[in-house]
């Protein structure tokens, strides 16, 4: 059983060992790389060796989310917390069996009972989404003015 010990360790200090696991891990010797994903840290593969690996674990890669899936998923993102029938009128469509595989992915989570009548749950995003989108915070999602582009008559230069 491990014990747990209560000891006061200056911000500056880890700070400190973070950067040099970081630089110590960059080097080419190593296969793996120390990444700040999800609020916290990670050793994660290194690109170059991401395909080799795959091949050698005969790893499948991550199954893809349904648009409904991730339609879903950014209402969640968005509105959270959110109740299943705030979404369901955002979609125009039952989402009880999304919102049931969400769950059981672990991306979304239930976040507490709304005070509307019959206190519905209410539901937020994850940890495990902030780690499967690559982000350490909501702030980091995009703005829904980012989403929009402007369309392009024939002839019009573009800005790309």
């Amino acid at each position: 059983m491990a014990e747990m010990y209560d000891a006061e360790v200056a911000m500056e200090d880890l700070e400190v060992v973070i950067a040099d696991l970081t630089q110590k891990y960059n080097d080419d010797a190593f296969s793996f790389e120390l990444a700040h994903i999800g609020g916290g840290f990670q050793f994660l593969t290194k690109p170059a060796y991401q395909a080799s690996i795959k091949i050698l674990l005969k790893q499948q890669s991550k199954k893809r989310l349904s648009t409904t899936a991730l339609e879903t998923l950014s209402i969640i993102a968005y509105k959270q917390p959110v109740s299943k029938g705030d979404i369901e009128q955002i979609r125009g469509v039952n989402c009880d069996y999304t919102v049931h595989k969400l769950l059981e992915k672990g991306l979304v989570e239930i976040r507490g009972k709304s005070d509307k009548v019959g206190r519905p749950l209410l539901y937020g995003t994850s940890d495990k989404f902030m780690e499967y989108f690559g982000i350490n915070s909501l702030k980091e999602l995009p703005l829904p003015k980012d989403f929009s582009q402007e369309e392009n008559s024939i002839g019009e230069p573009t800005d790309n």
